[in-house]
């Protein structure tokens, strides 16, 4: 009752970005559904069906990813003075955040089981009645046991997740409780070299899985080509690289900017780079993956429409989507922290058009290094698959 008494009153558009949590929650169920009614028309064909199965994954983590990310910028869950008084102690709010985050995914599940049961013909008195009735196997009857599991997937993970990236954390000696301040800015992010190490083993693992085989590429949902899984393993791993890598990289590039005597722009939006590595680091990471696996589709696949059906599609635009929208509330969110900074910048002095251009210099400096990785992955993504 006391997430849904905040939830009536934060701002709106505090509210659009759980609504965008629900929808994307409603398109992954959707996609298990449609998974469901594939294996149940095509009982002798469990292996297209492990691989729509697995080809539901991405957008499952990408749903997961926006949703922890949306909690971690929920008012609500920012330590107030006095609230500890009350009983809103930081595991109070995690626990507020997670049950908000709950109940967003838990409302796009029951919109994608409505949807779904309109199309197949089994609720009536809406458009699109039974408009995919063989498409969905209608014929079939749903078993309710699996139907709640698919659609349960999302809120528990998303609600987990969200738990336990606000559970308050024991402070170390000597160091600040308050959970929104960032890293020093000397203290390098360690995963770069793991990134790169998983990302060179997903290539060649992707490398290794494609070699023989009758076609070169991973089938998308609603082909009939036989492919092999081991490579939409190896573009896993290499998405997990990249997003373990992007803090690192974010901080080289914000070190890199502060090289050969640096002038008070170029110090400040350095200095800015290498504090939200950590925060910004790791959706830039994702975002290059997932911008790196579309380019190289793309080359393998074409972009003919016979190729890339609804429900690949459907997966694609969550995707993108979720990604792309993870890494604007992550900016939002490092913005945010950085406000009083910016108003103490403000007060000593230091001009608006020196913000923007320190804004637009870390930009660009992103930009130099993440679009020519993207396409360098997806160059080496694409080779082994193209006939």
């Amino acid at each position: 009752m006391l997430a849904l008494r905040l939830a009536r009153g934060t701002h709106p558009l505090v509210l659009l970005r759980r609504l965008m949590v629900a929808a994307a929650s409603a398109g992954v169920g959707f996609l298990l559904l449609c998974t469901l009614t594939y294996a149940l028309a095509h009982p002798d064909d469990s292996g297209a069906s492990v691989v729509r199965l697995l080809w539901c994954l991405a957008p499952l983590a990408a749903t997961v990813h926006f949703a922890v990310a949306v909690a971690r910028t929920d008012p609500g869950t920012r330590l107030r003075s006095g609230l500890s008084a009350v009983g809103l102690g930081p595991a109070r709010l995690a626990a507020l955040a997670a049950v908000s985050t709950a109940v967003a995914c838990s409302l796009g599940s029951m919109l994608a089981l409505l949807f779904f049961l309109h199309l197949r013909g089994d609720l009536t008195g809406l458009p699109f009645d039974a408009d995919a009735a063989e498409l969905l196997a209608a014929e079939q009857p749903l078993p309710l046991g699996a139907v709640l599991t698919l659609l349960s997937l999302v809120p528990v993970l998303a609600t987990v997740a969200a738990a336990l990236a606000l559970r308050p954390r024991p402070a170390k000696p000597g160091e600040e409780t308050d959970p929104d301040r960032p890293a020093a800015p000397m203290a390098a992010p360690p995963g770069l070299p793991w990134g790169v190490a998983l990302a060179a083993a997903g290539l060649a693992v992707e490398t290794y899985a494609s070699r023989g085989a009758a076609q070169s590429a991973l089938p998308l949902p609603g082909q009939v080509a036989d492919g092999p899984a081991g490579v939409l393993a190896g573009w896993a791993l290499t998405a997990v690289g990249l997003a373990l890598a992007g803090p690192g990289i974010t901080h080289l590039c914000g070190r890199l900017l502060q090289t050969a005597r640096p002038g008070a722009t170029r110090l400040l939006a350095g200095r800015v780079l290498m504090e939200e590595a950590q925060r910004i680091g790791r959706p830039l990471g994702v975002v290059c993956a997932v911008a790196s696996g579309a380019i190289a589709a793309s080359t393998v696949y074409g972009t003919s429409s016979d190729v890339f059906g609804p429900v690949t599609a459907l997966g694609v635009i969550l995707v993108m989507a979720c990604t792309t929208a993870t890494l604007l509330t992550a900016v939002l969110e490092a913005r945010q922290a950085r406000a009083q900074t910016r108003t103490n910048l403000l007060r000593l002095g230091t001009s608006l058009a020196a913000l923007h251009q320190a804004t637009a210099l870390r930009a660009v400096a992103l930009l130099v290094a993440f679009v020519p990785l993207t396409w360098a992955v997806a160059t080496l993504a694409a080779a082994p698959l193209s006939p």
